[in-house]
Formats: C-alpha cells, structure tokens, sequence
C-alpha cells in the first residue's frame, strides 16, 4: 500500500527516519514529504535513500504532487506534527506540500505530536488537535520524557515503533474481525536444577510478530509465550509461560473458544526425567524423556471449523520433512523454514518461509520482515475462513 509519510519541522524528524525504514520494511510504498523546516533537522538525502521515492518538498515539484498523492495514498502519517502543523491543518491553511497533500486527501490520517511541554499544553493546540480529532485524525502521543534543551515532560514524541503499529494498524485489512486467534511463541526451558535448564535459540519474535499482526487486521487474540512481548496491543492477551508442559496446559485450555490456532513456539523435545531441588556441583547425569507433542495434541482436540497452524524449523531436506510432518501432524497449514541459511528463523528480525497446505499448495516467501512473513501466512488463513463463511 501507500503512505505518505510527511515530516514536518521539530527536533523528533530524525525519528522520523526509522518511522520511514520499518514502514518500508513491511512491504509499503513510502513517499516522503518533508517541510523546508524540517530540512534543518535532518537531511533529505537520507530518507530519499530508505524511501520507496525521493524526497517531495513543494507543490511545485512536477505535475500537481499534492493531488496525486492525496488521491493515491492509503494512509497519510505525519511525525512529527508540530504546533505549526496542528494549527495550518486544522485551520484548512494549506501554503506548503505537506499543508495541501493533508487537505486533498481522503486517505485515513495519523499524527503524531511533538513539541515542548509548555507549547503542548497550551489551549490553542489542545483546541486544534480536538478540531482534528472531532474530523477522524488519528493520534499517536505523546508521551512524556526528555525533551530538546535538557528539559523533560509531556510533548515527547511516540515511539516509532508505536507509530508504525498504529499505522500497520489502520492499513491491515479487518479480515479477523470477530474471529479468536491463539498463538504460541518463544522456546520452552526444561529445568534440570533451580538454576540450569534445557532450551533452544527461539526468541519468540516470529509468534509476536504474527500476534500483532492478527490483532491489526481485527482478531482477538491471546499470545501464550515463554517472553514477554516488546510492545502491547489493546487487543492481545499474554499468558507467560515457561516449560513445555505448561505451553501444553495454556494452549489446551484456550484452544476450544479458538477459531485459529498458530503453533509457532519452539517447543522443547525432551525434559530431564528428575530435576534436582538444589543446585548440582559437577557435571551432572541426566536422563531425558520426551516431552508432550504439543500439536498433535491440539489436532486431536480440535472442534469442527478450527484452522491449526503448525511451524518447523528445519536444516536439510526442508521441504521434504516439511511436507512428511505437514501429513503426520493433521495441520492445515504448515510453516517451514531452512534455520540455517542467513538471516532466517532464530533471533533474526527476517524470516524466509515456505508455506505448505493441506490442499498441495505451496507458497515461497522470500527473505522479508517477519512482519511481512505474518502478513502472508495470515492471508492464507484469511482465505481458508472466507471459504468457511461463504459456506455457512
């Protein structure tokens, strides 16, 4: 999709750069318009550079810019939003690019405020920003903290991330409106003392990156996860976790009122049969048992209409071991992918999947975010309950 990322004249543009990279990064079109004020923050060279097209600073640069991308645009964002903008924006002044390009569109708007606590506080913004409100703006921040000049307080800039989630938001679809979503995450820890335990390189993000991205296009949904996630949403729950058998109790007892299952976790194998009470000096003899196939057991239990998501982390034959545990587990799709190639799987940010459905389809994602990675599987899902509600 694609989305106008205006920036506007305060301290936070250099914010405004990885706002520019993680919407990139999602798989969204960019064009950046910058004030000439905001050029005294930071350059244009440099979000020219991340963009998915350069820099447009006035309305005279080719053609009518800020028609074409008021009519093009599916989200307009603008961080930071200064005071000025605030004021030229609510008032209908349109005297510069991004002034007209906010005007002419009818693509969903987010802005996030940015400027000194005195300044944020004042009646004038607070009546402006209510104007915009009252029209359908959204608004992320701020939030308090340091400020320019060493002083701290209200005013503060949000977290880009927090801004891209909000964008994400308003972009997703709302496919999983209505629909319940459960979804594992993280490496279990099978304890062999109070201090020692058995685990793997899972570091959840894959799982939490499905989990927002389920929320954002709608679904309720509950994260049982063995770490804590960096960033809340409205619309999931966490239940943390931390062996094996306690991932497999958490997900049957919330499976039932799910509509989709996604076992995404990295669940460990095998656990020591005895764990001592103290901790052990020298090196201890330990005796594994397997742990409870925690899939097959949600695939056994699985109510009629349910859609289970099964993952496998692979490092030879991918394919065919993927498409063998795709058979055996009962799943209806089966998300695989080759841990040791570069940049995939284990505490990565990028992901390189292949889809595996029950059907025979097949679909190869190349190395992309693991948010972009979330998007697509959750696609193929959203295809399977449309299936379903056309046939109710």
């Amino acid at each position: 999709m694609r989305v106008v990322l205006g920036v506007s004249g305060g301290i936070a543009a250099y914010k405004a750069v990885e706002v520019c990279r993680r919407l990139v990064e999602s798989g969204h079109f960019v064009t950046p318009v910058m004030t000439e004020a905001a050029t005294k923050f930071v350059g244009e060279t440099t979000f020219s550079a991340l963009a998915s097209e350069p820099v447009l600073k006035s309305v005279f640069d080719g053609g009518i810019p800020h028609t074409r991308l008021g009519q093009q645009a599916d989200l307009v964002v603008v961080a930071p939003a200064t005071a000025d903008f605030l004021a030229h924006y609510a008032n209908g002044i349109a005297d510069d690019l991004l002034s007209t390009v906010v005007i002419a569109t009818r693509a969903p708007v987010l802005v996030a405020p940015a400027m000194h606590t005195e300044m944020w506080e004042h009646p004038a913004v607070q009546e402006n920003l209510g104007t915009l409100v009252r029209r359908g703006v959204h608004v992320v921040g701020p939030v308090d903290g340091p400020l320019a000049g060493g002083d701290s307080g209200s005013g503060r800039m949000a977290d880009p991330q927090e801004i891209v989630e909000q964008a994400l938001t308003l972009l997703s679809p709302k496919d999983f409106e209505g629909v319940e979503v459960l979804v594992s995450a993280g490496g279990t820890r099978e304890a062999i003392d109070p201090v020692r335990v058995i685990t793997n390189r899972s570091s959840g993000k894959q799982g939490h990156a499905l989990a927002l991205a389920a929320a954002q296009r709608g679904a309720k949904v509950v994260c049982v996860s063995t770490v804590p996630m960096a960033h809340s949403h409205p619309q999931i729950t966490v239940e943390l976790v931390e062996s094996a058998k306690q991932m497999h109790d958490a997900m049957r007892a919330r499976a039932q009122s799910a509509d989709v299952v996604i076992m995404s976790a990295a669940v460990a194998d095998f656990r020591p049969v005895d764990v001592s009470p103290i901790k052990g000096h020298g090196v201890p003899t330990l005796t594994l048992e397997p742990t409870q196939d925690i899939l097959s057991d949600l695939v056994a239990h699985r109510r009629e209409g349910q859609i289970i998501v099964g993952f496998a982390a692979e490092t030879d034959d991918v394919i065919a071991r993927a498409t063998a545990k795709l058979k055996n587990k009962g799943v209806d799709l089966l998300v695989v992918n080759d841990v040791s190639a570069p940049g995939v799987g284990f505490n990565h940010d990028t992901n390189a999947v292949s889809i595996l459905e029950s059907t025979g389809a097949q679909t190869d994602i190349a190395l992309s975010t693991k948010s972009a990675i979330s998007g697509q599987i959750l696609d193929r899902v959203a295809s399977r309950l449309d299936l379903q509600r056309k046939a109710q």
